[in-house]
């Protein structure tokens, strides 16, 4: 795999997961670790970057400490019958085959996946002078030393990203605009973060934590996963009425920026490829951010690779997205 690139988790083939499949934990245990050093370091980041950049704007994210995939079972019968027609005589091929093929059936109908997130909340100060930061790498041997989780002193910001496939099947990519702060020019595709502000709107960035967020996990999950269209339309400018509702894919992470994650989900949009394109071209809310609009069929996604050309044209979190959409999402 690109060594810029990695996979925490994904889903297996064809078994992408809804909201309803996904369930949160939030506590300030799964905030990020913290010394007086690193503490200096990154309001002195921070200092530097606001002096050159007054514009910045230190907003809350949830921080992501861990995540687990289940498999849970669904009928108490699955198990027993899925013994009965794999115990076959042997001898009789055909018989054997069929119960391999029914077993697999039957194991994929009783048995559902649920996704747990373990979340605390950071911002992006932090992660500007962790994740971000020269002392990125000593902060990882750090927790790995103090930690057993090189993670643990990493802001480690959840971002969300989407493989969007237009009515005609094209997937849709973005070349992202000189003025960014990061993979300036390169290939990427919608992307952002969910906002724990949507759910505490009556409170200030610096002033939300854990315990605002306590019997509020539905509303979480539902954030994370209405966060996705959003920033398709905001930077597609398509209408959010013409989007699916999104499924999740697995989580990437970047290692060009310390191992950060990304959770990848598959949308699909109504609207054809030159419907996209021409709303494209009209500006949405954060058109500044990119400069063009690319469409790739489904036969080149999966041509895709570190020996294509267009693969270098790719930042990070656009390589962990079109890798997770082909293991996941063969058939789509």
């Amino acid at each position: 795999m690109d060594p810029e690139v990695s996979f925490m988790l994904h889903c297996d083939p064809l078994q992408a997961l809804g909201e309803h499949q996904i369930h949160v934990e939030i506590s300030d245990r799964f905030n990020r670790q913290s010394f007086p050093e690193i503490e200096q370091h990154i309001e002195a980041v921070w200092s530097d970057r606001v002096a050159k950049q007054p514009w910045l704007f230190n907003g809350a994210k949830f921080r992501l400490h861990s995540a687990v995939l289940s498999v849970i079972e669904k009928g108490p019968m699955a198990e027993q019958a899925v013994q009965n027609l794999t115990h076959s005589p042997r001898g009789e091929g055909d018989q054997l085959e069929s119960a391999d093929k029914s077993s697999d059936r039957l194991a994929k109908d009783e048995q559902s996946c649920v996704l747990t997130l373990q979340l605390g909340l950071t911002c992006y100060k932090d992660y500007l002078g962790t994740n971000w930061s020269r002392e990125a790498g000593r902060l990882q041997s750090h927790g790995q030393n103090e930690c057993a989780d090189p993670q643990a002193f990493l802001a480690q910001p959840l971002g969300v990203g989407a493989v969007v496939a237009t009515a005609d099947g094209d997937v849709v990519l973005l070349r992202r605009s000189q003025k960014v702060a990061e993979a300036a020019g390169l290939l990427d595709i919608p992307g952002g973060h969910p906002e724990p502000k949507m759910l505490c709107p009556e409170v200030s960035e610096e002033a939300i934590c854990a315990d605002l967020l306590q019997g509020k996990e539905r509303a979480v999950v539902s954030e994370i996963f209405s966060s996705v269209c959003a920033e398709i339309s905001d930077e597609v400018n398509v209408p959010i009425s013409s989007l699916s509702k999104p499924v999740f894919m697995g989580i990437a992470l970047n290692h060009t920026s310390a191992g950060r994650p990304s959770a990848e989900f598959y949308v699909r949009c109504t609207l054809t490829t030159e419907e996209v394109r021409d709303f494209y071209r009209h500006g949405g809310p954060e058109a500044h951010e990119s400069t063009e609009i690319l469409f790739l069929s489904r036969a080149k996604m999966f041509q895709l690779n570190e020996c294509a050309p267009l693969w270098s044209e790719m930042c990070p979190s656009a390589k962990g997205a079109v890798l997770l959409y082909q293991r996941v999402m063969p058939d789509c």
